[in-house]
């Protein structure tokens, strides 16, 4: 089940660069690693079979450990807030939401929910969301490239 949540990347890279391009306008915005929260959830429930990644409580988790461990190291924080961000995009953008005792668990029950990924559950809506990716990750790369130019 893993190999096929993996096979979708651009989707998810694509629509968190260019979500925090648009809300942040930020050329030196830490984008790989907004990626790497982005990818994060379909890798661990993929390997761990749970479906804690796909919570909003995890992401609220991480994100209170972020903002308990990085208190006065703003650098750090910026830094370990793209992944978090990057987490809650992923959320967002694979309809998470969509499966009520996925994304509020644990708060409906301690039970690991046995659904497919979402990711997996979309079988071949995948293609055209992975070619939406791709093109909004070129465009997102000529903004900032434009963005960066122009300092």
């Amino acid at each position: 089940m893993l190999y096929r949540a993996l096979i979708m990347l651009f989707w998810f890279v694509g629509t968190s660069v260019a979500t925090v391009w648009i809300v942040f306008r930020d050329p030196t915005f830490k984008f790989r690693l907004v990626i790497l929260g982005a990818l994060l959830p379909d890798v661990i429930d993929g390997v761990s079979g749970a479906r804690v990644a796909h919570s909003v409580v995890s992401v609220v988790v991480a994100m209170t450990i972020v903002m308990l461990v990085t208190f006065g190291r703003k650098p750090a924080r910026k830094s370990w807030l793209a992944v978090v961000i990057g987490l809650f995009l992923h959320l967002v953008f694979d309809f998470a939401f969509a499966n009520t005792a996925m994304f509020w668990w644990p708060l409906g029950g301690v039970g690991f929910v046995d659904d497919a990924l979402p990711v997996v559950a979309r079988g071949w809506l995948n293609a055209p969301l992975e070619i939406v990716g791709v093109a909004l990750a070129v465009w997102t790369s000529r903004q900032v490239a434009f963005a960066k130019s122009a300092q």
